[in-house]
């Protein structure tokens, strides 16, 4: 007598297909959300450095051109390792703004203050009000070691702090970036040197 087998999956091997069909899902699965998230922090990563770039730029140009200050106070005012406070005509107005370059937390920040004239015609010098200055952020994800801010004189000698203030001439400008420390690559390090031109006395 003929038997005749019947076609198809037992049960055994239809749990098989099925743990198989799972596992294929989930290394696909992972392989996506790997590559999501390696795709975002790159686009973070790019976008970063972009506006740190830029910011490094125009934080140059600023200070390489700062001026005394509308209230006839120093061109330069504060000289920290994270902080730098310098007047000049940023804005070709003809006024003199206080500007301030500061870390706040993982951002690199840039404060706009500009003066504040009792009257045109008054012997009393403009003022600084704290409460006018306009901050913006220039670039996020900063690394804040080491110093951000280097400060030399004439001779190109590093300045320690209390001599920063009256001897400085030239900058050095160092700012670091990485969305992300714990994984690689490293910091990405944009480096700048300034020399502050009303300041320079080795013509």
């Amino acid at each position: 007598m003929t038997q005749i087998k019947r076609a198809g999956f037992t049960l055994i091997e239809s749990i098989m297909a099925i743990a198989i069909f799972t596992v294929a899902m989930l290394v696909v699965s992972a392989f996506i959300l790997t590559m999501y998230r390696t795709q975002g922090y790159i686009f973070n990563q790019s976008q970063a450095i972009s506006e740190a770039r830029k910011g490094v730029e125009t934080m140059a140009k600023e200070i390489r051109e700062s001026q005394v200050a509308e209230s006839g106070a120093y061109t330069i005012e504060t000289t920290n390792d994270y902080e730098f406070t310098f007047y000049g005509d940023i804005d070709k107005d003809l006024t003199i703004e206080k500007v301030r370059y500061f870390v706040d937390g993982a951002d690199f920040k840039k404060g706009v203050t500009k003066p504040t004239f009792v009257s045109q015609l008054s012997d009393l010098p403009a003022q600084y009000l704290s409460q006018d200055e306009q901050v913006s952020v220039l670039s996020r994800f900063v690394r804040s070691a080491p110093p951000i801010f280097r400060y030399y004189d004439d001779s190109g000698n590093e300045l320690p702090a209390p001599a920063r203030r009256k001897d400085t001439t030239m900058m050095k400008l160092r700012l670091a970036i990485n969305v992300d420390p714990a994984r690689p690559p490293d910091d990405f390090v944009l480096e700048s040197e300034v020399q502050i031109r009303n300041l320079k006395t080795n013509l």
